[in-house]
C-alpha cells in the first residue's frame, strides 16, 4: 500500500502554515495547487512526488513512510 498524507497535514509539516485552521482557509480560498491544479479539498491525499504550490512557493511530497 502506498503511503499518503492529507493536504492540510502536509502544509503544516513543511511549515507553510502554522495551524490546521490556517491551512483550511488557504485551501478553501483557492490559494493552493497540487500538480498544477487548484485544490480546494483539505483532505486530498498526496503521494510521493506530488508538487504543492502555496503563494508561489513549491513543495515536493517526499519522505513518506509506508
Amino acid at each position: 500500500m502506498e503511503a499518503t498524507i492529507k493536504l492540510d497535514q502536509f502544509l503544516k509539516r513543511v511549515g507553510a502554515v502554522m495551524s490546521g485552521g490556517e491551512a483550511k482557509l488557504l485551501i478553501q480560498e483557492g490559494s493552493v495547487s497540487v500538480n498544477g491544479e487548484v485544490e480546494t479539498r483539505r483532505g486530498r491525499q498526496l503521494h510521493e512526488g506530488d508538487r504543492v504550490v502555496i503563494e508561489g512557493e513549491e513543495f515536493v511530497v517526499e519522505g513518506l513512510k509506508q
